[in-house]
């Protein structure tokens, strides 16, 4: 069936159609490392969405032309991303039997820095998802908003795992969970604003570049050698029983819990990487200089700093605005900074 035969269905024909989009990344404060087939989680895991960090994609699609993917990431054509992307929309035909029926001109551009430990896979795919659902809408218009919102956010993570979390802003929960309502494995649902304190609700994400080059190890791999870490079953029974702490949490705005809380998993998931075969490394000094800073700041002012780790040497500080970010400011400037590479640091909120 052509492109045409199938838009013929719905009375209209349209040879050529252009959208856009944009999607945020996001930081995981429940980690999720390891994974089964068809990107279903090993462990359930929650993450705030950023406001300012974000992938802004287009997408020109021309029917009838035989299928072919052409990427352009900040203006600059990338054909093993555009391989990449073939791959994923081959993957994800039977779910939008269209996909495969013209020719993709894509176009995309990250607000934040290349290799920043900000993720542009969560955010790209994400932004790819919302292109696709908006076609989709164009195609055949059967689902409403938030039915697309949510085949986007199952979509994005066939891409990219944490991709699915990027959908939704706030408080984001990916993989099932006995203490979030409406939790699953195959895309992602907002976490309940009416469990949240709002203290939790108006925070600052700052990310220390501490290095800017590629990863040693890809994350890719990272979550494979999860399948031979004599660990990792104990890990991910570990993340499921955080849930518990982390919704009293949340409800009640203990800070100090919240805080312990996520700077265990941000070292637990460096940890599982020491005990990988092959181990691996991805901290770096300047990661531990920072670190150590943090916990000496923390207890000689008593101010509320504190730091969480994707895959990476980069730290994201985390802080609430709640009166003293002023002082803290200040110090992650003073203190913090002469430990990046070139005096990086990507600020960020998250506010909702």
């Amino acid at each position: 069936m052509t492109t045409q035969e199938f838009l013929g269905k719905q009375n209209f024909t349209i040879h050529t159609q252009i959208v856009s989009d944009s999607c945020p990344s996001n930081i995981a404060l429940i980690k999720y490392w390891g994974k089964y087939e068809n990107q279903i989680p090993a462990n359930p895991s929650i993450s705030y969405t950023l406001n300012h960090c974000k992938t802004n994609t287009s997408m020109e699609f021309l029917a009838d032309e035989p299928f072919s993917v052409q990427t352009f990431l900040a203006g600059n054509e990338e054909v093993k991303f555009a391989e990449k992307i073939e791959k994923y929309f081959k993957n994800i035909e039977e779910y939008l039997p269209w996909i495969l029926k013209g020719k993709y001109i894509i176009r995309t551009e990250n607000t934040f820095p290349h290799s920043s430990g900000i993720a542009s896979s969560a955010s790209g795919f994400g932004a790819i998802a919302k292109c696709l659902m908006k076609l989709d809408g164009i195609f055949s218009n059967e689902l409403s908003e938030e039915e697309s919102l949510r085949k986007a956010s199952f979509l994005a993570r066939l891409g990219s795992g944490s991709a699915c979390r990027s959908l939704y802003n706030g408080l984001v929960v990916w993989g099932t969970s006995d203490e979030v309502e409406g939790s699953s494995d195959l895309f992602a649902v907002q976490y309940p604003d009416a469990e949240i304190h709002d203290i939790f609700k108006n925070f600052n994400d700052w990310v220390l570049l501490i290095h800017e080059g590629q990863k040693s190890v890809s994350s890719t791999v990272g979550h494979g050698l999860m399948n031979t870490n004599p660990y990792a079953e104990r890990r991910f029974q570990e993340a499921r029983e955080n849930f518990v702490p982390m919704k009293e949490i949340l409800k009640n705005g203990d800070m100090e819990r919240f805080i312990k809380l996520v700077e265990h998993e941000a070292l637990t998931l460096h940890a599982m990487m020491m005990m990988s075969d092959p181990a691996f490394i991805l901290m770096k000094t300047g990661t531990m200089e920072v670190i150590n800073k943090v916990w000496d700041f923390r207890r000689e002012a008593g101010l509320p700093l504190f730091f969480t780790l994707d895959a990476g040497a980069n730290v994201h500080l985390l802080f609430p605005n709640n009166g003293s970010e002023d002082q803290i400011k200040t110090f992650i400037e003073t203190e913090l900074l002469q430990h990046t590479q070139k005096n990086g640091v990507v600020k960020d909120v998250m506010t909702f």
